[in-house]
């Protein structure tokens, strides 16, 4: 799914507090996945006004995946179990992992 760059927050100025709120209720905080045989934990990073959450980890890993797309790595191909499965496939497979309230 995740690979590639660091990513800055960026939220919009006119978005009310509980705009953004609704937006990271949607995506899950960490996806976990299995690539060249270790176990990465992927920190939602942002979400775009057009809904393209980018997630990040150790090593300069990245990618994104949006509320109805698939997991697509940043930066290259390397994506490992995570890679082409969409939220709810990760959902399924135990691998995103949601904040409780």
């Amino acid at each position: 799914m995740l690979i590639g760059a660091s990513v800055a927050l960026q939220l919009s100025a006119v978005a009310s507090p509980r705009a953004a709120e609704d937006k990271f209720a949607d995506f899950p905080f960490v996806i976990s996945c299995e690539y060249k045989g270790m176990f990465h934990a992927f920190y939602l990073s942002r979400i775009t006004p057009d809904g393209l959450a980018t997630y990040v980890a150790s090593e300069r890993l990245a990618g994104t995946i949006s509320l109805d797309g698939h997991a697509k790595a940043v930066g290259g191909s390397n994506g490992g179990n995570c890679l082409g499965k969409t939220l709810d496939q990760l959902r399924a497979s135990g691998q995103a992992h949601f904040l409780q309230p």
